[in-house]
């Protein structure tokens, strides 16, 4: 085998490719990204987001042409995932309002409802999670774990109701 001709080549050959790319076009795709969601901070979440995923697909996308689209295409579908999550919704403000409400949760709720999700069977347990804890959508969820939408339903109903069951148990 020659040197330089192994798999390592191409992968430093890819990432060389990918560096200069990267030096080339970042300045402008965080111009690109602070123009679509209009905060800095989250540009440069979402320039990074396009990044790593352009990374995995770069010997595609290089053979094909286009980088430059792609990678925008990916700003605005992350940009439109971002928006999605509920977390996203709430807006923060400049001053604390008076009388703030304390955390939701105490060590001791969290602690509990750690231990209750801990006795979900595991599918039930991820779909608890993927739905109200990082807040994606029924297929989301689906496309997540490879299954069906109304087995993600069925799933997340019945762990729903099991934690209801633990928690209520834990309160009396």
């Amino acid at each position: 085998m020659r040197p330089g001709s192994g798999t390592g080549s191409r992968t430093a050959d890819r990432d060389a490719a990918f560096s200069e790319f990267v030096h080339a076009r970042r300045a402008h795709l965080r111009r690109v990204a602070y123009a679509i969601c209009g905060d800095w901070h989250r540009a440069d979440d979402l320039v990074q987001t396009a990044l790593a995923k352009l990374y995995v697909a770069w010997p595609r996308v290089r053979r094909e042409g286009g980088e430059e689209a792609y990678v925008r295409t990916i700003i605005v579908r992350a940009n439109i995932d971002e928006s999605r999550r509920p977390w996203r919704r709430e807006r923060s403000t400049a001053e604390t309002p008076e009388g703030a409400a304390p955390a939701t949760l105490g060590v001791e709720e969290r602690s509990a409802l750690f231990e209750a999700l801990q006795a979900l069977p595991l599918m039930q347990r991820k779909t608890v999670l993927l739905r109200h804890w990082l807040g994606l959508s029924v297929t989301e969820t689906a496309h997540e774990l490879g299954i069906t939408e109304g087995t993600v339903k069925s799933h997340t109903s019945r762990g729903l109701q099991a934690l209801r069951g633990v928690l209520a148990a834990d309160q009396a």
